[in-house]
């Protein structure tokens, strides 16, 4: 047993003690996100002895520990809903239940809270969770994005896009990028240039490069396209997983597109523009997706 000596993750306090996972210090200590100065602290972790008192701490067996795990998971899609909240996501289901849509969202939270973004799940007891649990707000992501009076960051890695003014955060949206041999490319406030709202055509623009019969496929036809760069745009779609799957452009639902085109007033246009002054709005395309099975 250990007094800490300043607030802590648990992460934190296994390195000072060189304990080699700091998960089952989270198990051995009913769970906290972090520790304060202070506290006494059971570091002798499945001994069945809670050390602080020294009660009897039954061991959990492995269907415990993946209730434990999967309770954890909740929690934080909880805060993760609230967290993003008013910033036009939809809300993650609160299943306890890890998956692309959880990944993405953590990935989010991480790149806003300054860590390492990856979409690779929170480990309980870590310093990322005890920060995501204390974060009252979201913060604006670090970027050269927010040099602009309107802008939008794409983050390949999370398969996000923020879009604000200055240093606020308006919208936070999923988005799917360029797959593999079709990236999105890198972006540095790169001004927006052409705008196509498609009146002849219900909104939907036919791709030159990649065109297809139909309108709304999975991919070739664009929905009030706003383009960045040659042949790369943001444009909805009615397909849009949270992995990299378009031929270059990135997606965005026709919801949030429709959003998005409304926020930077062209949802007036009477047609095609290619007048920057009119879009006023810059582009950042960061990070490189890692699967999570090319991560394991």
């Amino acid at each position: 047993m250990v007094r800490a000596e300043r607030d802590m993750s648990l992460q934190e306090l296994a390195a000072l003690h060189t304990i080699p996972d700091f998960v089952d210090l989270w198990l051995e200590n009913d769970r906290p996100d972090m520790v304060y100065r202070d506290d006494l602290v059971d570091i002798c972790p499945a001994n069945s002895i809670d050390d602080v008192d020294g009660r009897l701490r039954p061991l959990l067996d492995e269907p415990g520990v993946q209730a434990a795990l999967s309770a954890n998971v909740e929690r934080q899609q909880t805060r993760l809903n609230a967290l993003f909240a008013g910033y036009g996501i939809t809300d993650l289901d609160v299943d306890g239940v890890s998956g692309p849509r959880t990944g993405q969202r953590l990935c989010a939270a991480r790149l806003a809270l300054g860590f390492q973004p990856t979409i690779d799940d929170m480990t309980p007891g870590s310093a990322e969770q005890a920060t995501l649990f204390a974060a009252e707000s979201l913060p604006t992501p670090t970027s050269t994005a927010v040099e602009s009076e309107r802008w939008v960051l794409i983050d390949r890695t999370c398969q996000i896009m923020f879009i604000g003014s200055q240093t606020d955060t308006v919208f936070v949206f999923p988005t799917s990028t360029g797959s593999e041999g079709f990236e999105t490319r890198d972006q540095d406030r790169a001004e927006a240039f052409r705008f196509n709202p498609a009146l002849d055509n219900g909104g939907w623009h036919d791709s030159s490069e990649f065109p297809v019969g139909v309108d709304n496929p999975l991919n070739g036809n664009l929905y009030k396209p706003l383009y960045f760069d040659l042949g790369q745009a943001i444009h909805g779609a009615n397909n849009v997983p949270p992995t990299p799957q378009s031929k270059g452009c990135a997606r965005l639902s026709v919801a949030d597109q429709e959003t998005l085109i409304a926020w930077l007033g062209l949802d007036t246009a009477t047609g095609e523009t290619w007048r920057k002054n009119e879009m006023n709005v810059t582009v950042n395309v960061q990070g490189e997706y890692i699967s999570a099975a090319d991560a394991a």
